[in-house]
């Protein structure tokens, strides 16, 4: 037999050995989200986030997700989503902005999940010079409850 032909079938013979684990049932679960945008002129910004999170015997898994997105016709639209793993904490946060001279559009979204709590807050702010900022603020924020 050949080397390869051997690698293959031992790796083959190990996957058929390895036993599937099943999946646990939740003690308790959670998701939160939120999400905005905003829009001035010829200029827009979006932004989301949500996490989740399921605790079982064996301890609590969770889960999270960000993104945004900025246009404009003429000026400058950036959208930058960092994810923060740290253990147990897991933290997201959204930017996203769009400029055309003075007016702009921007939405930020936070969210998180540490241990039993699950939170989310995005804000938006669209100005054009001359008028008022309009803003805006959501936020969701959970607690899984004790066993």
């Amino acid at each position: 037999m050949k080397p390869i032909n051997l690698i293959a079938a031992a790796s083959i013979a190990l996957l058929a050995s390895t036993s599937v684990g099943l999946a646990e049932e939740c003690n308790a679960a959670g998701t939160v989200g939120t999400a905005g945008s905003a829009s001035a002129g010829d200029t827009s910004a979006s932004s989301v986030g949500t996490a989740g999170a399921c605790r079982t015997d064996g301890g609590t898994t969770s889960s999270i997700g960000s993104g945004g997105s900025a246009a404009t016709v003429d000026g400058n639209a950036q959208s930058k989503t960092h994810i923060n793993d740290n253990g147990d904490k897991l933290k997201a946060q959204t930017k996203a902005q769009a400029v055309d001279k003075g007016t702009f559009s921007k939405s930020r979204t936070k969210t998180s999940t540490d241990g039993d709590t699950l939170q989310s807050t995005t804000r938006t702010m669209s100005h054009v010079p001359g008028e008022k900022p309009l803003k805006s603020t959501t936020t969701k924020k959970i607690i899984l409850p004790e066993q």
